[in-house]
């Protein structure tokens, strides 16, 4: 089975897989890019990203003496911004201590921040062709119907699931035979109306000889949590009051604006704001108009945010060390949230 299932597998992935600019390189460097930005993104989002990436921080050499604001500017929008601060810690770490060149040895990988056991056997295996198998959500849910391994699709299962890989994956062309396996999760063996008249693989699947792939596996209940946030607008001139998020915690070192969830206490969205403003800055305020409403999603949250023209009350407020009054073309340069970001464009666009 090992040898007729990994070529049959390999030759459909070099006719059929799409194309994808880190699958141009063996240049170990831009696969690592990719890698680290495809975790827990989608593959279109990064399509996006990569080019201006590269443009940016051409080479490990250039990340690593990059400014981590610049670094962390660069990743907006890609979310999870602690992959954006491991990375740049780790290609400080391959500059210094490996000359440049990043180690193809999962064990050495792991060592270094952002580097999990996915992330090592990803890069090696793709980069240094290192024989170790993959375990994604799409190769996850491939092997399942191959085994007809019934239930959700959760990680206890990846060691049965490795040890499979282990008995049918190459010697050579490792990194090929993993993205292939991925490349069949997201084309062909999808989580519904998966395409097994297409699959290579079908004859070795014990699912599909029993009519029953699309049972495999069961779906997972994700549940959303509404969130709504209030958000403050207070300008000085032609500046807007922004403050930095903490080094640690969620959203680490972002900016934004000031302002915080509604709380269940709130009478109304603009007591609320008038609380979060007390709160935050120490000072009364007065809530003005609603300016804007955005929404975004992170983890499992669906967040509503809504924004007001606020002006202090009182003494002219005096920002403290991580606040900054930033102009309109100023706050482009700050890295933000997606949330926050999405403000600012609504700023840039509003009439005068």
């Amino acid at each position: 089975m090992n040898q007729s299932f990994d070529q049959q597998l390999l030759k459909w992935y070099h006719a059929n897989a799409r194309e994808m600019p880190w699958r141009a390189t063996k240049d170990p460097y831009k696969i690592w890019v990719s890698e680290a930005m495809l975790q827990q993104t989608t593959v279109k989002t990064v399509l996006g990203y990569y080019p201006a990436w590269l443009k940016a921080f051409p080479d490990v050499h250039t990340l690593a003496r990059s400014p981590v604001e610049k670094v962390l500017k660069a990743w907006q929008g890609l979310g999870y911004y602690n992959r954006a601060r491991n990375f740049h810690k780790a290609a400080q770490i391959v500059v210094g201590e490996f000359d440049g060149n990043l180690p193809s040895d999962p064990a050495e990988l792991r060592k270094l921040p952002g580097f999990g056991p996915y992330m090592s056997a990803s890069v090696a295996s793709i980069a240094f062709d290192v024989k170790i198998p993959l375990v994604d959500a799409n190769v996850r849910r491939v092997i399942m119907r191959i085994t007809n391994v019934h239930g959700p699709a959760v990680s206890s299962l990846d060691d049965k699931i490795l040890e499979f890989l282990n008995k049918v994956m190459p010697t050579h062309h490792c990194g090929d035979f993993n993205q292939a396996l991925m490349e069949l999760g997201a084309m062909v063996c999808t989580s519904k109306e998966p395409k097994c008249n297409q699959c290579p693989v079908k004859i070795h699947c014990k699912a599909f000889e029993k009519g029953c792939q699309e049972l495999i596996p069961e779906p997972k209940k994700v549940s959303l949590n509404e969130i709504t946030a209030v958000i403050a607008l207070i300008k000085k001139g032609s500046k807007y009051l922004i403050q930095q998020r903490p080094e640690k915690g969620l959203l680490a070192g972002m900016w934004e604006f000031p302002g915080g969830k509604v709380e269940p206490n709130d009478k109304n969205l603009k007591s609320a704001l008038k609380r979060e403003i007390l709160e935050e800055l120490g000072s009364e305020c007065l809530v003005g108009d609603e300016f804007c409403r955005v929404r975004h999603y992170y983890t499992t949250n669906k967040v509503h945010l809504i924004g007001f023209d606020v002006k202090m009350m009182g003494k002219s407020y005096k920002i403290q060390t991580h606040q900054r009054w930033a102009g309109l073309k100023e706050l482009q340069l700050y890295p933000m949230p997606s949330g926050s970001a999405k403000i600012v464009e609504k700023l840039l666009t509003a009439k005068p």
